[in-house]
Order: C-alpha cells, then structure tokens, then sequence
C-alpha cells in the first residue's frame, strides 16, 4: 500500500500560482488535490473550469477533483475537459444513482472514480458500490472551509472501510482530508488511509518539503 501525499491547492497563494504549483511538485507531492464547490452542496464557493485549465496548463501532476456538488452527473464532465484526472463524488447527492454516476465518468474517460462520504455519514453507505470505484475519500471535517480541526470520531469509519476495500480484489485508495497536521496523519495512516490531503499544512509551513515527508513516513 503506497501512502501518497495531496497538497490542496485551495490553501495555496492564488496571486502566486505558478510558483506555488512549482512548489508542490519539488517538494515531491504524489498528486494535487483540488476542491469545487458550488454553494449549494456546502455553504462555500470555490473555483470554476477556468481555474482547473489553468492549473492543467501549469503542471503534470495528477489532479485530484473532489466534486463538492448536488448535481456530480452536470459538472463531471466539464471538469474532465477542464483537465481532471481523478473526479471523486459526494454518496450523499447521489444514494441509489451512485451507479449510474460511475458509470458516466467511465464512458467520458476518467482515469479514477472516487466516491466521498461527509463525517456524518457511515460506511455502510458505499458497502454496494466499493466494487466500482478507485477511491474512498473520507472527510474528517464538515467540508466547504479549509482549516478546521480533524475529527477523531471518524477514525472508526476509516478502519471500516479499509476492511471493506481489503476484502475486493481491487487496488483501491483510501484518502483522507481535513485537519490533517504532523499528529493526526500518524492517526489517519494508522486507520489505513494511505493517502493525505493537507492544505494549511501544507501551504502555510515555513518546510514544505518536511511536511511531504511526514505525510509519507
């Protein structure tokens, strides 16, 4: 199981782009983690298409789109074109239909399909699905704001569904955002995630390259 580490480009200097895009990939970060969300889903605007091509244009890294979305079947696609590698999807907005929203990001070319789950939310709700996705990604803070603390009582759930992925034949990561710092990653990988979204972490610290160690490690 490869640990993997995904800075989130949201905490990131916006009027510094380029440089901070630079400064992921020196660092050696395995992918950047880039979060839509639509004010709807939660109470929060983040960025559009325009954004994610730019960002393409600016880097090689695997883009890991975390679609906070109602409507995940509108706004795959065009983030794929926009230049996604990875698209993962809300199980709360789509329940039943979660299929069929897989099924899309295949026919359009998705490399990875991930599917999230709120904290709230058990792991019994992707048990039908797990099968046909690459990801599991598991918020450890209510999403729609960046620096908010991890919270412990999803560590069960975190165990849970790495018992469940270890149970396919599938090589299928198990990711982890929210709160993440130096203590609660040893937490996260303990539970069996094997990849770390770090955004203030990450961007706000004065050794970037040692905090992509410490995800590592």
């Amino acid at each position: 199981m490869k640990i993997k580490a995904a800075p989130s480009i949201l905490a990131a200097d916006f009027s510094q782009l380029q440089q901070e895009l630079d400064s992921v990939k020196s660092c050696g970060a395995d992918m950047l983690h880039v979060d839509i969300m639509d004010g709807h889903f939660v109470p929060n605007l983040s960025i559009g298409t325009p954004v994610v091509e730019s960002i393409r244009k600016s880097t090689d890294l695997f883009l890991d789109v975390h679609l906070m979305v109602t409507d995940p079947m509108k706004y795959g696609e065009i983030f794929h074109k926009a230049g996604a590698d990875g698209l993962t999807f809300h199980i709360e907005v789509t329940n039943e239909k979660a299929s069929e929203v897989i099924k899309q990001y295949r026919e359009f070319g998705c490399k990875k399909v991930g599917i999230s789950l709120n904290p709230d939310t058990p792991a019994s709700a992707i048990k039908d699905i797990i099968n046909e996705i690459d990801l599991v990604l598991v918020m450890t803070v209510h999403p729609g704001f960046g620096g908010q603390s991890f919270i412990h009582e999803c560590l069960p759930k975190i165990q849970e569904i790495r018992k469940m992925i270890n149970n396919t034949t599938r090589d299928i990561d198990l990711e982890v955002d929210g709160g993440i710092n130096e203590e609660t990653v040893i937490l996260a990988k303990e539970a069996g995630a094997n990849v770390l979204v770090a955004g203030t972490a990450f961007f706000k610290a004065d050794d970037r390259s040692k905090i992509i160690h410490i995800l590592r490690s």
